[in-house]
């Protein structure tokens, strides 16, 4: 998991733990001392939503005490699904919810996540083109607002290295060329991955980058997006980094597509042979654990971090309603989330990958 790592030559302190920082070195995520870090952490919706629909700016709790929580199960990383139209504060969102508002309350979150050690993750989740409102996720990112997403968000956390950037929560119904360079193919403009790179790293950010593929984020091959070779899919067109800081983000679910290890030996395996990969979310809603457990035994073979959807109170156990760890927000697990917790766990707060 992440360290809290102490500053060189110093005595050990009672105050709170120096923030945590993570970087990519090679195929591995390492923390401030080039240690390997594996992250195990959780989605936390709402962000998205809450603010676009006209109620609220999060959904459940956003408190010091809820983020303490989180950390009871050794969780080190959460994953913040957010809109763009909030955060730039255009198309309609309520002033109270979006804007300097939304942009503060992220900060604020963050800030809590970091004082207890944890990694955030930043997911551009909804989005929509020109005076849409974005109420959802589209084909792609969008060149009319989502360069302008990046730009503003990797400005105000350039000097946070305890934070991640995951560029587009999930591409697909579009073309390699596309993921990579833009088009206009699914009825407006997009923004490419290298457009979405370029902006975080005009500001001079050097954060991490998250590139999920096509295929909701769970197909990695080409040469189309259903392709059986990664080599001719995401790792052929992957953006430029000049800081190379890239990481693979995968979305696998029970019943969705690759949900096998012999899958993930094929399309992710090779990959991550290169480059760090994250699953940014995993669940399944079959009353089970195979699924989660199996995946985590494989993550965890294959220094590979994982991020459950989510941390969301679901009144079903099962969360057939979508995936959830918890039936409240005391930490109460569902079924499935009893299995994460445990694998979570068995691994000591703070210690090594």
């Amino acid at each position: 998991g992440t360290l809290r790592p102490a500053a060189a030559g110093s005595a050990p302190s009672t105050s709170k733990p120096l923030l945590p920082v993570v970087r990519v070195e090679g195929d591995r995520l390492v923390d401030a001392r080039g240690r390997t870090v594996v992250l195990r952490g959780v989605d936390r919706s709402g962000m998205e939503y809450a603010c676009a629909q006209g109620w609220g700016m999060a959904d459940g709790p956003m408190t010091q005490a809820s983020v303490d929580t989180m950390e009871s199960w050794h969780i080190d990383a959460v994953r913040l699904p957010l809109n763009e139209d909030c955060w730039l504060g255009i198309n309609g969102v309520p002033a109270g919810y979006s804007g300097r508002a939304y942009r503060d309350a992220v900060a604020a979150y963050v800030r809590k996540l970091n004082r207890d050690g944890m990694i955030a993750i930043l997911d551009l989740h909804w989005n929509a083109p020109g005076d849409e409102l974005a109420t959802g996720q589209e084909d792609m990112a969008d060149a009319d607002h989502s360069p302008a997403f990046w730009t503003s968000v990797a400005t105000r956390f350039e000097g946070d290295h305890g934070v991640i950037f995951d560029l587009y929560n999930e591409p697909h119904g579009i073309t390699w060329s596309c993921w990579l360079h833009g088009c206009s193919t699914p009825g407006y403009e997009t923004a490419g991955m290298q457009s979405l790179v370029d902006a975080v790293r005009a500001t001079g950010a050097t954060q991490p980058v998250m590139l999920a593929p096509l295929g909701w984020a769970s197909a990695t091959g080409g040469p189309d997006e259903y392709g059986p070779s990664p080599d001719r899919g995401w790792s052929r067109w992957r953006p430029v980094d000049p800081d190379h800081q890239e990481i693979l983000s995968v979305h696998l679910y029970a019943g969705n597509g690759c949900d096998t290890a012999s899958c993930w030996d094929t399309t992710i395996a090779p990959i991550a042979a290169r480059v760090p990969v994250v699953t940014g979310e995993f669940g399944e809603t079959d009353c089970a654990t195979a699924f989660d457990t199996a995946l985590l035994e494989w993550d965890d073979a294959h220094a590979i971090s994982s991020v459950a959807w989510a941390w969301n109170a679901s009144s079903d156990s099962c969360g057939s309603s979508g995936p959830s760890v918890i039936t409240g927000y005391d930490g109460t697990p569902t079924v499935p989330g009893a299995a994460i917790r445990a694998r979570y766990l068995s691994v000591p707060a703070g210690a090594p990958a």
